[in-house]
């Protein structure tokens, strides 16, 4: 198992409203990056936002020292030679700490940028990006000349420097995503479906990849709302709810409005744009609560819990075949504390090679052996 954190705007609180939102700027980054570096997460997701995931994730290389970086990245956007060389130029700096998440993204979000594909048609772009991207990381020659890409001669300058090529990870839920992920991914996510949705969509995915005698990994990015016990992390979502007023959920919405995701409506779906009166009522599957996804675009699912009760929903991932979470939440750099103390002992992670025994009491604090009873306590 690995467990990734998240590291992309907005954050707070209540990050749907404006006072619960928290100003995200350079130094709180750090904050929130050199948290995951030491707690133990494998890495952090970068993802579409307000902040370009390139320019933050190298900036943050000097303030982190294993934390890899799952940085989101869209075909269309960019050239793949070009894309190429950044991912490279980052992997020898971060001395192997990048990974790219392709994004194809939606007509919602993408014409802003003067890109108007349709849906599969942006999963041929990605389909031809990634027959280029690959062979580019890995220092291959590419000529390549496709319905929306023609590349003539190209070949990286810069080597990986030693390290392994970036690795590519990908989500999509519509057969024609899938069907990229299967020919050219190396792990597959999903948004925070349950348990069994989740082992289905693998399923598909995996029969898919043995056609092309490949096999992935698969991942899922959840929400994660853990307390010491059941009853105060369900006052946590009770309070988190109270929050979400018509104009949040009416925002969420109106971004939504018109998307042509598979994934966005797979996650309307858990909640069918209606807020009950009792918060309880979107709990989807034991322990997973669907509310977020009300004024949250995109993944909108939480785990919610005791320690215990996380672990054994985590479990029930993996026994579906997720090996990889991307988690988070509110904020962002108390929940991963709270994650990290709470939910990581329980998990077997691998602790960090150079992790030391700095856990203190005002029994050890001490530079001689204190005995029970002795004054200096």
């Amino acid at each position: 198992m690995e467990i990734y954190w998240y590291l992309t705007a907005p954050d707070g609180h209540q990050p749907w409203a404006a006072s619960g939102s928290r100003q995200v700027n350079y130094a709180y980054f750090q904050q929130v990056a050199r948290a995951v570096d030491h707690l133990g997460f494998t890495g952090a997701l970068l993802a579409t936002g307000a902040h370009d995931p390139w320019i933050l994730g190298a900036s943050l290389i000097p303030y982190t020292e294993r934390m890899k970086f799952l940085i989101a990245i869209q075909p269309g956007l960019i050239s793949p030679t070009l894309l190429a060389k950044m991912a490279v130029t980052f992997n020898q700096f971060s001395k192997g700490r990048v990974l790219l998440n392709v994004v194809s993204g939606d007509k919602n979000t993408l014409g802003a940028y003067g890109m108007h594909l349709d849906h599969d048609a942006r999963y041929d772009l990605s389909d031809e990006f990634l027959q280029v991207l690959r062979p580019l990381l890995n220092q291959e020659n590419v000529s390549f000349k496709g319905e929306h890409l023609d590349i003539e001669n190209a070949r990286l300058a810069l080597s990986n420097g030693g390290y392994p090529p970036p690795p590519l990870w990908f989500g999509g839920s519509s057969e024609a995503a899938q069907e990229v992920a299967a020919k050219h991914i190396d792990t597959y996510l999903s948004w925070g479906e349950t348990p069994p949705q989740a082992a289905e969509k693998i399923a598909q995915v995996r029969a898919r990849a043995d056609k092309h005698l490949r096999q992935l990994r698969y991942g899922i990015r959840l929400y994660v709302i853990v307390r010491e016990t059941d009853e105060l992390a369900w006052q946590a979502v009770d309070a988190l709810y109270a929050s979400m007023d018509d104009s949040a959920i009416a925002a969420r919405q109106h971004l939504a409005r018109g998307s042509d995701s598979v994934g966005q409506s797979r996650m309307s779906a858990l909640h069918n744009d209606q807020k009950p009166a009792d918060p309880r009522e979107l709990e989807i599957y034991p322990g997973l609560w669907a509310g977020i996804g009300l004024v949250r675009p995109g993944p909108g699912t939480a785990i919610v819990g005791s320690p215990e009760t996380v672990e054994r929903t985590l479990r029930a991932y993996q026994q579906a075949g997720v090996e990889v979470f991307i988690l988070s939440g509110f904020p962002l750099l108390e929940e991963a504390y709270r994650f990290s103390e709470l939910v990581m002992p329980r998990l077997s992670l691998t602790p960090p090679d150079d992790a030391a025994k700095n856990t203190f009491t005002w029994g050890n604090l001490w530079d001689r052996p204190v005995r029970s009873g002795d004054p200096a306590q």
